[in-house]
């Protein structure tokens, strides 16, 4: 409901940009009005379930908003999944509106089997049983509602095994503690300007992080947004010039690709404006956030959180200070614990536990089982391993799901990344485990080259010996694969599910 506020502070001043049109605050407000009144017009009120299948544009913005002063629950769903996945979002989260961009309105309507939606509205499109989003949005007022509702929203994990499960919380926490103590901590590190700061959104709308970090944590405190359809390297610098762009949120693969542009390419633009840069979601190689800071200054903060909580966040200062660190976590707020559920010392890395706030403590939509077993009393995990050093700062090892067992030895991917990644003919890698008969896994490296680099037998050995040189030698690659793309989600992250099916599906097919 800021956007009402902002309105009236700001009318004038652009909140969004993006390639379909912008909008000032005050036509922003006047669109969101107009949204909840028509979903209010189709039946659709406090309590209901709204799900946004919406690429970066503007309508996705509007569609957050009239959720949020209409009570009702959003459910952003990611544009890439089949029509039988998005078919199980849609029932699984009781939809009673759809929301759609005409670029995805095809598959979405072949998801509608089974879903009792008393609104189906779509964006710049048409599709079979949907009404034209702008035509709804022209027959009701803008005027500001005189009953708002405080809605919330509910993201799909993207998870590691079986179907996503919404992530929930109580209606009146929307939050929830440790979001609110994200929130807080992100707003007095970012320091917005209202009416001059600029964030770049760079990630999909529909993933948690572009969307607290890049839109709605901006927007509440009155910056507006440039929205970037589909991210590219080169492409984020320019926009960084254009719009004097002053926060932004990367992932550290784009990180890579930024720092891997050639020299006279990135000197090309102005980047004076960029003052502040959040990470997250997945661990960042120490070189490469090292040489961000060092082309861009000491300007990265990170966070350790997910749609399930808040870990802790660290400023550029402190990293420096403990390259790889994450955070220094507030006592007792993180527990290492082993397979058993004991302590384990400092130094020793094993699965990390957060604590869970008193209220609103979220659960697996529907899923009772996999809630109970991310708990541990009065903590919960994401399923990540670390470590506490002596000072109390966490580090994160990896994933637990990733971990690779070696012959009876734990072999950490992330690890084995890192320094991969600093070799100078990768653009990309990714370590997985696959099966071994003597070993039970081994390890191998799956390597995306950088432009204009060939694979050969060479420069597998190349690498592999590279690795030696730099790590215990029961850490490294046996082999090294080349790919013309990783898999990655739509966040950014790479898919180690997808790479480890796919060279398990190979090696099964070698073994037939």
């Amino acid at each position: 409901m800021l956007t009402s506020l902002w309105a009236s502070v700001q009318p004038e001043v652009i909140a969004v940009r993006s390639a379909q049109r912008d909008l000032t605050w005050a036509e922003l407000n006047a669109r969101t009005n107009q949204l909840a009144r028509a979903l209010r017009t189709r039946g659709v009120g406090a309590g209901d379930s709204i799900a946004l299948v919406c690429s970066n544009r503007p309508e996705f913005v509007e569609t957050l908003y009239a959720s949020q002063r209409s009570g009702t629950r959003l459910t952003p769903i990611n544009w890439h999944l089949t029509a039988d996945e998005i078919n199980y979002i849609l029932r699984d989260c009781a939809a009673t509106a759809v929301v759609v961009d005409g670029r995805f309105a095809e598959t979405v309507a072949q998801a509608l089997d089974g879903v009792d939606a008393r609104a189906l509205l779509v964006v710049d499109g048409a599709a079979p049983g949907f009404e034209d989003y702008d035509q709804a949005l022209a027959a009701e007022s803008g005027e500001d509602l005189a009953d708002p509702v405080l809605g919330s929203t509910m993201a799909y994990t993207s998870g590691t095994t079986g179907r996503p499960k919404g992530v929930h919380r109580p209606p009146a926490t929307t939050s929830g503690a440790s979001a609110s103590e994200l929130a807080t901590l992100v707003a007095e590190a970012s320091a917005y300007v209202p009416g001059q700061d600029v964030n770049l959104v760079t990630g999909p709308l529909y993933h948690s992080a572009p969307l607290l970090f890049s839109l709605s944590m901006p927007m509440s405190r009155g910056a507006g947004v440039v929205l970037m359809d589909k991210w590219d390297a080169e492409e984020t610098l320019r926009l960084i010039e254009q719009h004097r762009i002053t926060h932004t949120h990367l992932v550290p693969t784009m990180f890579h690709r930024m720092i891997s542009l050639p020299q006279e390419v990135k000197d090309r633009y102005d980047l004076s404006s960029l003052r502040n840069i959040w990470h997250g979601a997945a661990p960042c190689p120490v070189p490469v956030k090292q040489a961000v800071m060092d082309w861009l200054g000491p300007i990265v903060w990170e966070y350790y959180a997910a749609t399930e909580g808040f870990g802790s966040v660290v400023g550029p200062q402190e990293w420096l200070a403990r390259p790889g660190t994450v955070g220094r976590p507030s006592p007792g707020h993180v527990r290492i614990l082993d397979d058993d559920g004991e302590e384990l010392p400092s130094g020793v890395p094993g699965t990390i536990y957060l604590r869970a706030p008193e209220t609103g403590r979220f659960v697996y939509l529907g899923d009772e089982a996999k809630t109970a077993s991310s708990y541990r009393g009065d903590y919960y995990t994401l399923g990540d391993v670390g470590l506490l050093d002596d000072d109390g700062w966490l580090f994160l090892t990896d994933r637990s799901v990733d971990l690779i067992i070696s012959g009876g030895v734990n072999v950490y991917p992330a690890e084995v990344e890192a320094v991969l990644i600093t070799h100078p003919a990768v653009g990309d890698v990714g370590v997985i485990g696959v099966p071994d008969p003597e070993w039970g896994e081994s390890v191998k490296a799956v390597v995306e080259l950088q432009p204009g680099r060939e694979p050969s037998d060479e420069l597998a050995a190349e690498m592999l010996a590279w690795c030696r040189d730099r790590l215990a030698h029961f850490k490294c690659p046996r082999t090294v694969d080349f790919v013309d793309e990783l898999p990655r989600t739509p966040s950014g992250k790479l898919s180690k599910r997808t790479l480890r099916e796919r060279f398990r599906q190979r090696a099964a097919g070698a073994d037939g």
